[in-house]
């Protein structure tokens, strides 16, 4: 067993400050020392204590960090859940309007103009989860939020009633998975890792899991048992991800040289409000919504084209739609691991070319090869923006990551409604599949500005350790 590092403030920093016992800590205290002496350019040898550094030192895997440590656990269990409950319903929002609503199709695709609603709810989530002591406790508000709309939507009568209901619960049920990864990133400045930009895409790939399996599910429960009964089933899973979750807290990190008193989190340092401070933050979210906002159109007009001008089978056509979650959960791992070279923002720069490529190759297919061709592009854009860009945001505002969290995970949802309001008009225009041209304009902006902000800011895990005062926004 290893014994406790000698190191001044390595004790402090591997020191669990919840109710729960922190095995990795206990279980790899020396490791942890060496790696980070290594790292730094100083002799391993004085960090253990021992004249001889012995076998060289490998970084710990980030799969078998995340199966030990409990929190990492229950969050990778919650995530699933959450994956499988709104992967399950997504698609089959505009058949329940139209089918049980007597809703028609154009009036239908209107209800994903709710998420323009998303970014609102997330900004203040995520501040208020940058003042709170548990950032737990709201992704448990938000997941109650989000059971009640279900069960709200299950019930509802009126067309207009899901708009109201996505608007005002569903919008604040997504600013979840915002505190979720701002816990995880309290966690990994409590217990650094040496591998973070791993861990917390091998978290982030419990959600993709959960989206490969929830499409399935749904399309079948639907069938089978009405399309009602999907939604109450829905709010289940949505409660499901508190149970998951237990009684786990996960306090707020509070960064080394802000004022604390007797233990507590009254008086610690503000973090830097001011729109300066943030305009990084928001310059990357843009970036990313134009770069994400061709999603939408995917799914709602690759069936469409492969059907009427295509005429391929519907296995073909589900094999298409398939084959990029799945390629993204398998490349989620390498792209981190080049992260760990590379640098987060540089991946993600580098899969949202990926991402104007795949657009290209959709405007331009003339038979299934290029819409093949096309998912496998797009696999590397989501496999680097989803498994890595809620790194980069917490990057550009280490003062406030519950903030910068909630606001990545927010422009997911605006990127889904401006996607729609695109394709709605941009189907009309140019017709399929050459409406595909115009997200891959759009991603060619984004992409431009990723690589601006990135050389400007140069967003880096050392960002969270200049994050009290005014140490993390002066290097701008």
């Amino acid at each position: 067993m290893s014994t406790p590092s000698s190191r001044p403030g390595r004790a402090d920093r591997s020191s669990t400050t919840d109710d729960r016992p922190y095995d990795p800590a206990a279980e790899s205290t020396v490791e942890s020392a060496v790696e980070s002496a290594v790292e730094l350019g100083s002799d391993p040898a004085g960090a253990t204590g021992a004249a001889d550094p012995g076998p060289a030192v490998t970084r710990p895997s980030a799969l078998r960090i995340v199966l030990k440590t409990p929190f990492y656990r229950s969050a990778v269990i919650a995530l699933i859940i959450s994956g499988i409950a709104v992967s399950s319903t997504t698609p089959q929002l505009t058949l329940f309007l139209v089918n049980d609503l007597h809703a028609s199709v154009p009036v239908a695709g209107l209800y994903y103009l709710v998420n323009l609603v998303a970014p609102v709810a997330g900004f203040a989530l995520g501040s208020l989860s940058d003042r709170s002591r548990d950032r737990l406790l709201l992704y448990r508000v938000c997941a109650v939020v989000g059971t009640v709309g279900w069960l709200a939507m299950a019930a509802a009568t009126r067309i207009w009633m899901p708009f109201v209901i996505g608007a005002l619960a569903l919008s604040v049920a997504g600013g979840a998975m915002g505190q979720m990864f701002a816990a995880v990133r309290d966690e990994l400045s409590r217990h650094p890792t040496g591998v973070d930009n791993q861990v917390i895409a091998t978290v982030r790939m419990a959600f993709s899991g959960g989206w490969i399996v929830g499409p399935v599910l749904g399309s079948w429960f639907g069938a089978a048992f009405g399309l009602r009964s999907l939604l109450v089933a829905t709010a289940v899973f949505s409660l499901l991800q508190i149970v998951a979750l237990g009684r786990r807290v996960v306090p707020r990190y509070v960064p080394v040289g802000t004022t604390v008193a007797d233990g507590s989190l009254t008086a610690v340092a503000p973090p830097d409000r001011s729109w300066r401070a943030r305009r990084p933050l928001l310059i990357f979210a843009g970036c990313c919504v134009l770069v994400m906002c061709g999603d939408t159109m995917k799914y709602a007009f690759l069936p469409i084209y492969m059907a009427d001008q295509l005429h391929v089978s519907d296995t073909v056509r589900g094999s298409v739609i398939a084959i990029q979650p799945f390629l993204e959960l398998i490349l989620m791992g390498p792209f981190a691991r080049l992260a760990q070279r590379l640098s987060a923002a540089r991946m993600v720069t580098l899969g949202a070319l990926f991402g104007v490529g795949a657009h290209l190759a959709y405007a331009t297919s003339t038979g299934v090869a290029g819409l093949y061709l096309g998912q496998t592009l797009m696999s590397c854009l989501w496999a680097a923006i989803a498994g890595l860009g809620v790194t980069v945001a917490q990057q550009l505002y280490p003062q406030g990551i519950g903030l910068a969290s909630s606001v990545f995970m927010s422009s997911i949802a605006l990127a889904g409604g401006l996607g729609g309001a695109i394709g709605g008009l941009g189907t009309a225009w140019l017709g399929l599949p050459h409406v595909f041209f115009l997200p891959a304009a759009l991603s060619s902006v984004g992409v431009v500005g990723l690589f601006v902000t990135t050389r400007r800011y140069r967003p880096d895990d050392a960002a969270f350790a200049r994050a009290s005062g005014a140490a993390a926004s002066s290097r701008r």
